[in-house]
């Protein structure tokens, strides 16, 4: 890799909050991604489940997108918007993005999955509700902060 990789097994990618053209998911997706082809990325899966909500919006293939990650974020930006099966205009780029910031379990198996997470890092906190919460508070538990 021509970057600096994170090294995912001392400190979290980017939270799924953190955007780049507008996109939330894309940095941490790209910090799994680095970090897996690097061999740091501990616990973190490039192409998870999460990832999956970017890819399938943008119309990216996973593996086509891997072989850019050596460039920096910007050039990898680009890459996305000139490659993209689904190209997307910035109100439905911030329309998404807001969606994602607020989504929340729409099915009983995943409210379960939600509230193991939320118990197991932050059981007292009555403010993690969405994906995102519980991805941020996950993130700093793991690595030796208190919820």
């Amino acid at each position: 890799m021509s970057l600096h990789t994170p090294d995912l097994t001392k400190f979290p990618p980017r939270s799924p909050r953190v955007r780049l053209g507008g996109y939330a998911i894309l940095p941490r997706m790209l910090d799994k991604g680095r970090a897996a082809l690097d061999g740091k990325n501990g616990e973190y899966h490039y192409a998870c489940p999460l990832d999956q909500q970017f890819l399938t919006f943008a119309g990216i293939d996973p593996e086509a997108l891997k072989t850019e990650l050596g460039k920096s974020d910007t050039e990898v930006l680009e890459w996305i918007q000139k490659t993209a099966k689904h190209p997307r205009t910035a109100p439905e780029i911030i329309a998404w993005t807001n969606w994602q910031e607020n989504r929340a379990p729409d099915n009983p198996d995943g409210r379960e999955y939600l509230n193991g997470l939320h118990k197991a890092g932050a059981p007292d906190r009555t403010d993690i509700v969405t994906w995102f919460d519980v991805l941020d508070v996950d993130d700093f538990v793991t690595f030796g902060g208190k919820a």
